[in-house]
């Protein structure tokens, strides 16, 4: 463990809330050192996520960041260096995917650290970005579909009418991939520049949320939504209600204290049509499942932009502005 120890890396982190991407510095920092359970990992891409801004804005203090200066992104995949005592299953040379924690984050870097339990093997078949953009993303559109939802994804039970809103962000484009595996009808909204995109993912139907119909939410076909998968703010529960069958679910997965209030009426009046917040518990065997989903062609990562480490800038500027379409990446 002593090669590294000492050595420079090229990071970029910031050192108080707010500033947005004027807010990163590129500095250089020594490569972290690892504890027991832990990999050591070349980078070979990292993804962003909106709650890597958001962290940064100041919207999660007083819990996170943990401490200033933070190196912000969980969401990597790359080469392990070195392993910690105790790990299992994992040697230097091996290719993975991992997510790291928050508390520490440490992805825009040449190298992080990572948690043996949040760390999976990728096949050659699964390129470094493709990789990258899977764990959040992926793990919240997963959870979403197959525990609240109740898609199996194996294609087996009755038919759920799922609606996806955001269904070109980063969430919304696994969502529609992950929900057309199981045996859904899947209606989704995008900006009309996303249209034919969002089709191509699979979705059965697709609204433009800037027509009538589109901001209504109301199926072309005339189905009620057994359940949302609602990637985007700024849609009240009087919107949804109409729209959703006796005991539908809006599944949100960036919950405000709106969110909160309706989830809290909704479950004090006993009411049938749920608004369900969803706060995403990574489990590795689901980021494996994804994986391999990723390596038998059923799910891809379609990528909105790569960005080099010494532009990170411009990558967490084009997440902030919020019309990616799919993931961000930044390479190393």
């Amino acid at each position: 463990m002593a090669a590294m120890a000492g050595k420079l890396m090229h990071a970029v982190q910031y050192d108080s809330y707010g500033g947005g991407a004027a807010g990163l510095k590129h500095v250089e920092v020594p490569i972290p050192t690892l504890k027991k359970d832990e990999l050591l990992l070349k980078l070979e891409a990292a993804s962003l996520n909106p709650v890597d801004w958001k962290i940064q804005k100041g919207l999660l203090r007083p819990l996170l960041p943990r401490k200033f200066p933070c190196i912000p992104v969980t969401d990597v995949a790359g080469e392990i260096i070195e392993v910690g005592q105790g790990v299992q299953n994992f040697k230097a040379g091996d290719k993975v995917v991992a997510l790291l924690s928050h508390l520490n984050g440490g992805g825009l870097a040449e190298f992080a650290v990572a948690s043996e339990s949040l760390t999976v093997t990728r096949p050659r078949e699964v390129s470094a970005a493709e990789g990258a953009g899977l764990p959040i993303a992926g793990l919240t559109a997963h959870q979403a579909l197959t525990q609240v939802a109740g898609v199996k994804l194996d294609g087996t039970g009755k038919q759920t009418n799922i609606l996806i809103t955001a269904a070109s962000g980063g969430v919304g484009q696994y969502a529609v991939q992950l929900a057309k595996l199981g045996n859904t009808h899947v209606t989704a909204t995008c900006g009309a520049r996303n249209i034919d995109f969002v089709k191509s993912l699979g979705a059965d139907e697709v609204l433009d949320y800037r027509t009538p119909d589109g901001a209504a939410l109301r199926s072309p076909s005339g189905r009620k939504y057994d359940a949302v998968v609602h990637c985007t703010t700024g849609i009240p529960w009087s919107t949804f209600e109409p729209n959703l069958s006796d005991r539908g679910k809006v599944i949100d997965i960036t919950p405000g204290p709106s969110a909160l209030m309706t989830f809290a009426l909704k479950k004090l009046t006993f009411s049938k049509k749920q608004l369900v917040p969803l706060l995403m518990n990574a489990k590795k065997e689901n980021l494996s499942y994804l994986v391999k989903l990723v390596k038998e062609g059923k799910l891809k990562t379609v990528i909105d932009s790569k960005h080099p480490l010494s532009k990170a800038e411009d990558a967490w500027a084009k997440s902030i502005d919020g019309h990616a379409t799919g993931k961000i990446i930044v390479e190393p």
